[in-house]
């Protein structure tokens, strides 16, 4: 077998920009149920927010950083770990908040509010873990990743679609209602599709080198999910706001980070194959636990 990072992954440039584009109207569709008033909820419980954003965009990253300096793997594997952590959390947290008898509201106004920050925590903090652990920030140095470029891309396809949908929203509520029941599970249903896709011409790639990244990953997720509900635990929070962090902080952007990786690392191995498996697993983790929680009396 080839080494890892020499592994081909078949995604060509049209896929990719259709995986731009599919990403780009799921944002939209999320936005499409946001308003400003979302936001001002937000202000009026700081505590909850500040844990949300605490939790997302701060001590995962962190904590990812020391799991990698305690396991030592591979570093495209490491960095594409750094890469997840670095995404906001993932649209379909909502549903699984909903489904898990957590508080929706809150899931739906800090995804808003986490995409938001995302523009400049996501670069920021993949960059700054990226070249704090040795052997990541010499793979950062020979792709040359540029910093604003990355920014862009992230402006891109979660800033531009999130204030056109707001601005929707707030201009014809009723299409805008409308819109979103169309979009949302259409541009879901693309994204899932693309996805497929791509992991069914990369069978081979998958089959061989799943077991370099299936306990990481799994072990990641754990945490991710862990870490959220803990935290909101610590501060006093209600059990259905601690389902909401852990749901929040445990099922992440992967796509972006997919894209990411496919724009600027040209799908390198460990990277591709580390995102991909998350996007998997996040799902079959989270709907479990979701599950759980919804035959839960409390």
């Amino acid at each position: 077998m080839l080494e890892l990072d020499d592994v081909q992954i078949n995604f060509d440039t049209n896929a990719l920009w259709i995986l731009n584009l599919a990403l780009a109207v799921v944002m939209f569709g999320v936005a499409l149920g946001v308003t400003l008033n979302d936001f001002k909820q937000l202000v009026r419980q700081p505590k909850v927010v500040v844990l949300g954003i605490v939790s997302q965009f701060v001590l995962l990253p962190f904590i990812t950083y020391l799991f990698i300096l305690l396991i030592k793997p591979q570093a495209s594997i490491a960095l594409g770990m750094i890469m997840v952590a670095a995404c906001p959390g993932g649209n379909i947290s909502n549903f699984m908040t909903h489904l898990a008898k957590g508080n929706t509201a809150l899931s739906v106004s800090l995804t808003a509010f986490a995409t938001f920050l995302a523009m400049i925590m996501t670069p920021l903090n993949f960059q700054f873990y990226g070249n704090l652990y040795a052997p990541t920030a010499q793979l950062l140095q020979s792709v040359e990743l540029d910093f604003f470029e990355l920014v862009k891309l992230v402006l891109l396809i979660l800033g531009i679609p999130l204030i056109l949908g707001m601005t929707l929203r707030s201009q014809n509520k009723k299409l805008a209602e409308k819109l979103s029941k169309i979009l949302k599970p259409f541009s879901i249903i693309v994204f899932v599709t693309i996805v497929i896709i791509a992991f069914s011409n990369n069978l081979d790639v998958f089959y061989n080198y799943i077991d370099r990244v299936l306990l990481i990953g799994i072990s990641h997720n754990i945490i991710a999910l862990t870490l959220g509900f803990l935290l909101a635990k610590a501060f006093g929070l209600s059990f259905k706001n601690q389902k909401t962090l852990a749901i929040e902080t445990g099922i992440q952007n992967s796509g972006l980070g997919l894209l990411l990786i496919f724009t600027f690392f040209n799908g390198l191995g460990g990277m591709a194959i580390i995102a991909a498996f998350w996007g998997i697993w996040h799902i079959v983790s989270g709907l479990s636990l979701a599950f759980y929680w919804s035959a839960s009396k409390k």
